[in-house]
């Protein structure tokens, strides 16, 4: 880890330094004994500032906390044998609470101090937050491109690429993608159980208002014109993108994923992964080939198509969240 420039991780608008933590392979059922926090004998303070991402009651015990986690990182929690939940237990002198393996429910933790449980609430997160980013993710993010025009362009220019680059290495029907699932995509999350895709749906409703404003209400014309790729070298290519703009050449739809990509990061259901949302549409894959077990790249230089196709898309309602299968 940089000394001067450690990584940081915000949790509710509070950031925290992210400590290095060792990591244990282990198979499926065994439970991993990775720890993030201070030291056992580091004491916390009665006057320590309470978490205020949680709501802490207190009752006959004491005080106690109830925390949403998703049961595939109850694991990460417990650690191997136990030990992450102990240790976390002695630190803070709290006891935590956490459901079966496989069970959706709450983490409680409860302990005679509020300070204490504040702590407690706090380390968790910190874990949760720092495994969650290792999740395969599971839904993104997207605006539909498959209008019928679209389709229609990208059947012309699927067509066009076999018939002249048929013999070329790696170039046959099924690296291209479905033109029913052809989509904009805006950014992915792992969602980790039906809590989360409810949270989700519901964010997404709420972003309409910044949308309207954004749109002035009405229409945004878009204009899908040309292909690009993103690595350096144009000879080894395993994905192609259609490029989307709009019309007027104004950047109103990258204001829109700005402000998307931003709403669903500060709600916690979402990593930024870049400075700037990079606007894509997949047209073609390599791993969408039907022996995905080899990933071929293919020579970009012999076969640069332009795929010219335009369309409108109109500020309709946003109520759901694309689920992931292949195809994205």
């Amino acid at each position: 880890m940089e000394i001067l420039r450690p990584s940081l991780i915000n949790i509710s608008g509070r950031v925290y330094r992210r400590n290095t933590i060792k990591e244990d392979q282990y198979e499926e059922g065994e439970e991993d004994n990775s720890y993030m926090g201070p030291p056992a004998s580091e004491q916390f303070d009665e006057e320590e500032e309470f978490c205020d991402s949680h709501s802490i009651e207190q009752n006959d015990k004491g005080f106690s906390c109830a925390i949403d986690v998703p049961s595939v990182l109850y694991k990460y929690i417990i650690g191997r044998k136990g030990e992450t939940r102990r240790r976390l237990e002695a630190d803070t002198k709290t006891d935590i609470g956490i459901p079966k393996q496989g069970v959706e429910g709450q983490i409680v933790i409860t302990g005679s101090q509020k300070a204490a449980v504040s702590s407690a609430v706090t380390r968790v997160e910190l874990l949760v937050q720092s495994f969650r980013k290792k999740q395969p993710f599971t839904h993104f993010l997207s605006f539909a491109l498959n209008h019928p025009q679209v389709q229609d362009g990208f059947l012309r220019f699927k067509e066009e690429v076999l018939e002249q680059c048929s013999q070329d290495h790696g170039v046959d029907g099924s690296i291209f993608q479905n033109p029913a699932k052809l989509h904009l995509t805006v950014g992915t999350l792992a969602l980790l159980n039906d809590l989360e895709v409810t949270q989700a749906c519901k964010q997404l409703q709420h972003c309409q208002d910044f949308i309207k404003t954004i749109t002035e209400g009405k229409p945004l014309p878009l204009e899908v014109t040309g292909i690009e790729y993103m690595n350096d070298d144009p000879a080894m290519v395993d994905v192609l993108y259609a490029k989307v703009q709009v019309k007027d050449g104004s950047d109103k739809l990258q204001a829109i994923v700005e402000r998307l990509v931003d709403h669903f990061v500060s709600s916690g259901l979402m990593v930024r992964e870049w400075d700037r949302v990079k606007l894509h549409g997949t047209v073609l894959n390599t791993l969408f080939r039907k022996d995905a077990s080899e990933r071929w790249t293919l020579s970009q230089s012999h076969w640069t198509q332009s795929v010219s196709i335009k369309m409108d898309i109109k500020s309709e309602p946003l109520d759901t969240v694309s689920q992931h299968k292949d195809g994205h």
